[in-house]
């Protein structure tokens, strides 16, 4: 036994966290920001567009 078991309180048993939560977690955010994206890129470009004009004004840069 380690030490640092002792410690802890961990004696025989594997504690590896919920690793397919997290897993599941991260799949459903993607998908929901591919189908977010698919269904609104035209109005987030544009709102993208219209933020970065405001900030830096229309035309600059160029």
């Amino acid at each position: 036994m380690r030490a640092s078991d002792a410690m802890t309180g961990r004696l025989g048993r594997r504690d590896r966290g919920d690793v397919p939560a997290w897993v599941l977690i991260t799949v459903m955010t993607a998908g929901l920001v591919v189908i977010i994206w698919g269904v609104a890129s035209e109005q987030l470009q544009q709102m993208f567009n219209s933020a970065m004009d405001s900030v830096t004004g229309p035309g600059a840069g160029s």
